[in-house]
């Protein structure tokens, strides 16, 4: 079977090759399970990887869209996450062009945020040397103001001026999935990995799969020589099988989405948030403006309570404190807010009292048979992805030398006479790789238009349902193109099209169209809305 574009009956295809004898059983379809089982692919081995919803659901579709070192990382002492971090960032500008872009971040200096200017700039200038680069400059006020009309002036002391990179995450997570698949592994979502299978010595030696997603309910068990455990904030979850005691810290970040002309910004703004120094940004972020994040625990009593996390109305106070201590004139509020969104992080707790405080380094922990990868951050996914890969190959007997480096394969622009200017062509070429042309190829007229005042065609919602894998709306306006966060009300003006889109390529009759739109509906308000906070979920 050929999935690597998950075209029409490859769900059933692939339920029906499920069950048999896999090298390695990849459990999370996040940006860490994706690195995984495509550097597993690569170096041969029979691969499965099942996500228990939709690909990237869980955290690595709710990231602050950012590929960093983590400049603040380096005021924790958390020097070789920095390190690692901008290396990767450097390696991801280069190999994956149009997906993930430079963006330049601009940090003014008040005397309330409580860093001497000096430590900023030398913090700035180790920043760049471990990414081999000197990308950084000092800004005078007038060039700054220039650049942020309605940034604050009374008590201004500095700004610099550095440079990072950003991404859509959810359409990395699909790329590297399809360079896995083209390597000839298998990605399954809407398959929750339940019981684990054991050997007569206890050694875990698969999972019984139980379809999530469809009306069939199917169950198979997978056997897999080995598992990988990369379920990220729920990493104890699957490990609690074993016995094995828990070690993740949830913690929940949120993030507001502005429409442009609320806040005007030509380049990234770094701040800090007054009531605790933590560092935030706001940024241009796919015709839009992204602000956050936050830094909570994340209790036990709202994971059970609620299907997804969202932005407590606390947050959204916190965040917007910031912004208007920075632009005072622009007296941003609630009602400016176009939507928000709220993700776990996967933490190793080292016990800090401050979640903020705490590393975000990563480990990979083997226990009987199950190989676990967690903690770390969206950009050093090769890493993780790399250091899991030696774990599984040691299991299975393997000498780690024989496994080639895994890449995202580099896209190059097609060659066809498509009437988009080439800033588009460029968009759609890193987010799509070789699907590209393909795309453009099953545009129908009037569907390589832009969708409102995004960077994104129709072409691409045409796209999505016929090889992106969509079982639920959700998936395809929250993670596939992202109109429920880019587009007022979760994209209500647009319905009427993107349903005439779906009913032709997916076959939804009219009543299935109205619960998958009734169900999307409820979870945008509940969970991305400007003010989500569900009373209780009952779904």
């Amino acid at each position: 079977m050929n999935a690597s574009q998950w075209t029409k009956g490859w769900r059933e295809s692939a339920w029906a090759g499920v069950d048999q004898d896999w090298d390695i059983l990849v459990v999370g379809g996040g940006i860490t399970g994706a690195g995984v089982f495509q550097a597993a692919a690569r170096a041969g081995l029979k691969t499965l990887l099942v996500e228990a919803r939709d690909f990237s659901f869980g955290t690595s579709s709710r990231s602050n869209k950012m590929v960093h070192g983590g400049f603040r990382y380096l005021f924790n002492r958390q020097y070789h996450v920095t390190y690692e971090s901008v290396r990767q960032r450097e390696r991801l500008l280069r190999e994956a062009p149009w997906l993930v872009e430079p963006m330049a971040f601009n940090l003014p200096n008040y005397p309330e945020f409580q860093f001497p200017s000096w430590r900023l700039c030398g913090g700035l200038a180790v920043y760049d040397l471990m990414a081999g680069k000197w990308d950084h400059q000092r800004l005078s006020r007038q060039a700054i103001c220039q650049k942020f009309t309605h940034l604050k002036r009374d008590g201004f002391r500095h700004a610099f001026r550095y440079k990072d990179a950003m991404l859509d995450d959810s359409r990395l997570v699909l790329r590297v999935l399809q360079a896995g698949m083209a390597d000839g592994g298998l990605a399954l979502n809407y398959a929750r990995a339940g019981e684990l299978l054991r050997d007569r010595h206890g050694r875990v030696r698969g999972a019984v799969l139980q379809e999530t997603g469809g009306a069939g309910g199917r169950a198979v068990e997978a056997r897999a020589r080995v598992v990988v455990n990369a379920t990220g904030p729920w990493t104890d979850e699957l490990r609690a099988a074993l016995g094995a005691p828990p070690r993740i810290r949830k913690q929940r970040g949120c993030h507001l989405i502005f429409p442009c002309d609320r806040l005007p910004l030509p380049e990234g703004l770094s701040m800090f948030n007054l009531r605790d120094l933590r560092a935030m940004a706001a940024l241009p972020w796919e015709g839009v403006i992204l602000v956050g994040t936050t830094d909570l625990d994340h209790p036990a009593d709202m994971e059970t309570r609620f299907a997804e996390p969202f932005a407590t109305a606390e947050e959204r106070a916190y965040i917007l404190e910031a912004l208007n201590f920075v632009f005072p004139g622009l007296q941003l509020s609630q009602a400016d807010i176009l939507s928000s969104f709220s993700g776990l992080r996967p933490i190793i707790s080292q016990g800090a009292a401050d979640p903020y405080k705490e590393s975000r380094a990563h480990q990979v922990w083997t226990e009987n048979g199950l190989v676990t990868i967690t903690g770390g951050k969206l950009t050093t996914f090769r890493l993780m992805a790399r250091k899991t890969l030696q774990a599984c190959l040691a299991e299975l007997g393997m000498e780690a030398t024989s496994s080639p480096e895994a890449r995202l394969p580099k896209p190059e622009l097609p060659f066809g006479d498509y009437p988009v200017d080439e800033g588009t062509l460029r968009y759609l070429t890193g987010r799509y790789g070789g699907q590209t042309a393909d795309l453009l190829s099953a545009a129908r007229r009037g569907e390589l238009e832009p969708i409102e005042n995004l960077p994104n065609i129709w072409a691409e919602v045409r796209w999505a349902a016929r090889a992106g894998a969509v079982e639920h709306l959700d998936d395809l306006l929250l993670r596939r193109v992202r109109l429920g966060l880019l587009l007022p009300e979760g994209g209500r003006a647009v319905m009427p099209r993107v349903k005439a889109i779906i009913q032709q390529e997916l076959g939804w009759d009219e009543r299935r169209w109205q619960v998958e739109e009734d169900a999307y509906q409820q979870i945008w308000q509940r969970y991305y809305s400007p003010a989500p906070g569900p009373e209780q979920n009952t779904d």
